[in-house]
């Protein structure tokens, strides 16, 4: 069986999310056990309780503490509201969280999967789904028409097979 990490908190796993771009898995891990350890609770008041320099010695960048604090700062004021995401579509959490500097599309779909737990959600943005469709249907290349065709195939259960497309990917379940 195949599982997959939940963080049910949004905001949590947006810090979480940004927390792990562009750096390696290990590396992502490593910060982010830091700033657990150093906050207690990852939310918008734990993250304003420290200094911008203070985010920055537990190994983020300062780009991205400043977008962590920036998202944090909208929670506070109340401008953002993670808990009314929940009642919104795919679409529309996508673009809700996409307007917030530091997040991009493959992340908004990231959190729809892992933390909104939506059903439907296959990222043409994400390498590891690439990689696992390749692997599995013998493409060398996934243009943007043939991924929106397996996408067809498995709707509505698209994070299911993003799921197993990750394992594919990563070695942990045998392609057909």
């Amino acid at each position: 069986m195949v599982r997959r990490p939940v963080i049910p908190d949004l905001f949590e796993a947006l810090v979480h999310s940004i927390v792990g771009q562009q750096i390696s898995t290990k590396a992502h891990a490593t910060v982010w056990a830091r700033l657990q350890q150093r906050l207690g609770t990852v939310d918008a008041l734990s993250v304003l309780s420290l200094s911008p320099e203070q985010l920055q010695s537990l190994g983020l960048s300062c780009r991205k503490v400043g977008y962590i604090r920036s998202i944090a700062e909208k929670v506070r004021s109340g401008a953002l509201d993670f808990h009314s995401l929940s009642e919104l579509s795919d679409a529309e959490v996508i673009q809700r969280l996409t307007a917030l500097d530091g997040v991009g599309v493959w992340t908004a779909e990231m959190l729809l999967l892992h933390s909104l737990q939506r059903s439907d959600v296959l990222s043409f943005g994400d390498l590891g789904i690439h990689r696992g469709l390749q692997l599995l249907y013998h493409h060398r290349e996934m243009p943007r028409a043939r991924f929106e065709r397996y996408r067809c195939r498995y709707s509505p259960y698209g994070s299911v097979a993003s799921i197993y497309l990750w394992a594919l990917a990563a070695g942990e379940v045998e392609p057909r």
